[in-house]
């Protein structure tokens, strides 16, 4: 396994330990447990649990933003955009557990101020992409409109984030895409 692939290994087990035990519990030797690998193994691509954290949130927003980008994009915008926004929401089980860790991460973040630049810099990026979609949902270039919905769009998003966590996993998701569908149909229609 090359050292790219060992890197992306413990940082799954930094997830996986941030959900079943909390973000108080990563340390180098719950994680090197978790991955099955020694501790002196982990020290030497981490040296410290600040970098092993970074490491992690930083691969998380990276495939979170792979993953959008794999989006086939379409003739209908309207259901590009429901696709791209679905996969920003907690709907399958890998995106909620991104949601959980990116939380946890989050709150981590007045201890490891280094977590606060990857913080916002995914905070921007989804700020980014809901502008891309409203501009091409209503058809025209940037303008002070078009951020304005941008906005909203981000804030519903965030929204049916949490409210998506704090349910069930098993519970029925088919409000909250209700909501994105209108949501999203709203502001195509504005551009008439």
């Amino acid at each position: 396994m090359d050292r790219a692939a060992r890197k992306a290994r413990l940082a799954q087990a930094v997830w996986q330990v941030i959900r079943e035990r909390g973000i108080g519990a990563v340390s180098v030797r719950s994680v090197a447990e978790e991955a099955g690998v020694a501790v002196g193994s982990l020290r030497h691509l981490f040296p410290t649990r600040a970098e092993l954290l970074e490491f992690s949130a930083e691969l998380m927003v990276q495939r979170a933003r792979e993953r959008i980008r794999d989006i086939p994009r379409t003739e209908n915008v309207q259901q590009y955009a429901l696709e791209v926004v679905k996969h920003l929401l907690p709907l399958e089980p890998d995106s909620r557990a991104e949601l959980e860790v990116n939380i946890a991460l989050i709150a981590e973040t007045p201890a490891l101020p280094k977590l606060e630049a990857i913080r916002d810099h995914a905070y921007h990026q989804l700020g980014e992409a809901c502008t891309q979609l409203v501009g091409m949902l209503a058809g025209r270039p940037r303008d002070r409109q078009i951020e304005e919905e941008a906005r909203r769009l981000h804030a519903i998003i965030d929204g049916l984030a949490i409210h998506l966590l704090m349910e069930p996993s098993s519970q029925d998701t088919g409000w909250a895409v209700a909501i994105v569908r209108g949501e999203l149909a709203r502001i195509a229609g504005g551009a008439a």
